[in-house]
């Protein structure tokens, strides 16, 4: 397959394609999708606005033409989707994929996970955003125990698959649990990232008084054991990367609000509803389910993507301020997908 490479206006290459398949989860996370808002009663999509499983690899393939070569299936909860691993290995199978991941909350990995990894998937990363029962169960708003995501890493592993687990830290609600979060994944030799929690979307009231920078969640874990850095494995990796000194295990900390890492964002991300949007915290995106439904070319759809991606200036972390915070009207994460 004939690449053609291209870089936005600040020179930064694609490499990251993000796919959203489902708007719905089981979870009703206060930083994501907070049960207030998302209610029994919320309109999330129908079927004949997502797209379908066609849809997305005639989506995908020029976006490997451009020099996408990894590949995350996000949500809402993804494994929700039905007959998510048929779509895997479908996704696999394009020239010039070398990595495909997919971003959950666990629950439904115990019944998924083998099948997943059978269809071509490489990697998880498992959200859990604490170990104490209590603070799981508040945080998660659906009274899950957070036993229930344990055991979906555990099948995870038993699986095959590569897994890493993303906690966002809120200031004052489970900071308390960096250091819980951090003695299990090291026992278990897992790589842990902590995210700061950061104010995509309307809905989440974020504050910055809430968060909880790298700089106190990495002075944390020193009492634990000393860190030392890791060199980025290549360009665009988010997480700032640490081992711990008396093991292997690895610690990141993803920072978008006190370090941000606009300069080398590589990624792109489609909505479940078929919307390319070039930044998390975007206002609005580019209609590539309508492209496709009216006929588009597989070429066509490469000139449509190289237009939107060659003109891309997105630097919303470096440019963030408590206007833009107050006034952007940015799209949910829960809709884009992380």
């Amino acid at each position: 397959m004939e690449k053609h490479f291209i870089t936005d206006t600040l020179d930064r290459p694609l490499r990251d394609l993000r796919i959203s398949v489902i708007d719905r989860c089981n979870f009703r996370c206060s930083y994501c999708m907070p049960k207030e808002i998302f209610g029994d009663d919320y309109p999330f999509m129908p079927e004949s606005e997502l797209l379908s499983f066609e849809e997305i690899l005639r989506l995908a393939e020029p976006f490997t033409k451009l020099g996408a070569e990894k590949i995350r299936i996000t949500g809402g909860e993804p494994l929700m989707r039905k007959n998510l691993a048929i779509l895997i290995e479908q996704l696999s199978a394009l020239d010039g994929v070398r990595d495909i991941g997919l971003t959950t909350n666990g629950v439904y990995l115990v019944k998924q996970a083998k099948a997943l990894q059978e269809a071509g998937l490489h990697r998880v990363n498992v959200s859990l955003d604490a170990i104490d029962e209590k603070i799981f169960q508040t945080m998660n708003g659906r009274n899950v125990k957070p036993q229930a995501v344990l055991n979906g890493i555990d099948a995870a592993l038993a699986a095959g698959l590569q897994v890493k687990v993303n906690m966002v830290v809120k200031k004052g609600v489970n900071d308390g649990q960096i250091r819980p979060m951090a003695e299990y994944c090291k026992e278990k030799g897992i790589t842990l990232r902590f995210i700061e929690y950061m104010d995509v979307g309307q809905t989440n009231g974020w504050n910055f008084s809430e968060v909880a920078t790298k700089k106190e969640m990495y002075e944390k874990l020193t009492h634990i054991s000393p860190l030392i850095p890791v060199e980025k494995a290549y360009f665009g990796e988010v997480a700032s990367r640490y081992r711990y000194k008396d093991s292997d295990v690895e610690v990141g900390f993803i920072s978008s609000v006190s370090d941000a890492f606009c300069s080398s964002c590589t990624r792109a991300r489609i909505s479940a509803d078929g919307k390319l949007y070039t930044c998390l915290f975007a206002e609005s995106g580019h209609d590539l389910r309508g492209f496709l439904r009216n006929g588009a070319s597989t070429e066509e759809l490469e000139k449509y993507l190289t237009s939107i991606w060659i003109s891309r200036n997105d630097r919303y972390s470096e440019e963030r301020t408590e206007e833009t915070v107050k006034n952007r009207k940015k799209i949910e994460m829960s809709y884009i997908g992380g």
